[in-house]
């Protein structure tokens, strides 16, 4: 059996970046992106399957962050003559994820084209002492580098 090197740990929350329409995103709290593929099973004769069949892809995904990141993001919006952020089209937006071990380990990249952001909300709970905001949304394709 040959010696594989295994490392534990996977990155570093200070080596995460994450850009939408071009800017580094400071107040980000959290990430979630993913790749969905319907798969259903191939029936024939008896009550075994005889193969999986590939569907549809499909990409969603939702960003958490500070109050003020939301607003400079609709604010955005706005100078470009959209209501907010759900009004973009997706063919505007692009998001980008970079984040590695350490600053010395080589990056990983995450390409998240034609994004289209499918909620704009406010919320706030009693003795919050930070706004924090989810942002889901749909995308044309993500890429893994």
């Amino acid at each position: 059996m040959a010696n594989v090197n295994i490392r534990t740990s996977e990155c570093a929350w200070a080596q995460v970046e994450i850009e939408i329409l071009g800017r580094s995103i400071k107040g980000l709290r959290a990430f979630e992106f993913s790749k969905k593929v319907e798969k259903e099973h191939i029936y024939g004769s008896g009550n075994e399957p005889l193969d999986i069949q590939s569907g549809n892809k499909s990409y969603t995904g939702s960003i958490t962050v500070l109050g003020f990141e939301a607003d400079t993001m609709n604010a955005t919006a706005r100078e470009s003559g959209y209501e907010d952020i759900t009004d973009i089209p997706h063919n505007e937006i692009v998001i980008t994820a970079k984040f590695q071990k350490e600053k010395k380990d080589p990056q990983t990249f995450y390409t998240i084209s034609g994004v289209s952001f499918t909620e704009n909300t406010a919320s706030m709970e009693q003795n919050a002492k930070t706004r924090e905001i989810q942002l889901p949304f749909l995308a044309m394709k993500i890429e893994y580098k």
